[in-house]
């Protein structure tokens, strides 16, 4: 029975949906997570009688045909890349982009990674690093015995460094943007990496055209809303529940029909 398998593929449908829904719940409190929303598609239909098809040699046409689809597919688990709410840290090294945006870091096998999580730190050797070690790009070190250091909204990174009167500049914070944002694929410890569907990188300082600004001192949260999320968990819940009842239905059917040859 065709409605079985069709109720099939929407509980499959469902059950995805509910597993990125949870994993969204599960990152509220990620810096820099972005959330992610999943886009169905109907499958191909059965054309009984096409639309327009003649009913008569004198022309007369059919106005609606009849045709029966085949159920639901997934087809992206989309990123929604909107703005999270900035809040403030306190540390120095601590970066938040407001607007467009991604840090870059070189990760240990030296490919490009990036990251709208800057909760960075200094390394053994004064290099800005992401906490799992990472550098970040294009290279900052900061001297042992700097004091003050300060990141500009553009991205310029100065300390105060002792005998001397002006601020010392340190080194310049790029950022990269992607044509396609939502075409960036997500390898996990808050990093993204370019692909086909991405396009290439477009690298620039912070406040430059089409590029956000730096905010030292805050960080970036999660863009998920709780409230929205187990909304969409209840709905999943319950499209589940329609489409299972759908399958016991046509199961209540195919039942009574084999009884009938039975009898």
């Amino acid at each position: 029975m065709r409605a079985l398998y069709t109720a099939a593929t929407g509980m499959m449908a469902q059950e995805l949906n509910v597993q990125v829904i949870s994993n969204n719940i599960a990152n509220v409190r990620t810096t820099g997570y972005k959330r992610q929303r999943v886009h169905f598609q109907d499958l191909l239909y059965e054309h009984l009688r096409r639309a327009g098809s003649a009913t008569s040699d004198q022309g007369t046409q059919v106005p609606a045909g009849t045709f029966v689809g085949s159920g639901v597919k997934t087809v992206a688990t989309g990123r929604v890349m909107g703005q999270g709410n900035l809040t403030q840290t306190d540390k120095e090294y601590d970066l938040s982009v407001r607007g467009d945006g991604f840090f870059r870091v070189r990760m240990p096998d030296g490919r490009t990674a990036y990251t709208r999580d800057g909760s960075f730190d200094l390394d053994s050797q004064g290099q800005l690093v992401t906490k799992d070690g990472y550098i970040v790009e294009p290279g900052i070190n900061v001297p042992q015995n700097a004091r003050s250091v300060s990141i500009s909204s553009s991205g310029q990174v100065q300390a105060l460094i002792p005998g001397q009167t002006a601020p010392q500049d340190l080194g310049q914070i790029q950022l990269s943007r992607f044509v396609n944002r939502v075409g960036l694929e997500s390898v996990g410890d808050n990093l993204f990496v370019e692909t086909a569907g991405s396009g290439p990188a477009i690298d620039g300082n912070p406040g430059g055209e089409g590029f956000g600004s730096v905010q030292q001192s805050y960080l970036e949260e999660s863009n998920v809303n709780a409230v929205v999320e187990i909304s969409s968990l209840i709905a999943a819940q319950r499209a589940y529940e329609m489409n299972s009842r759908v399958i016991s239905a046509s199961d209540q059917m195919m039942q009574a029909t084999s009884q009938m040859f039975r009898g």
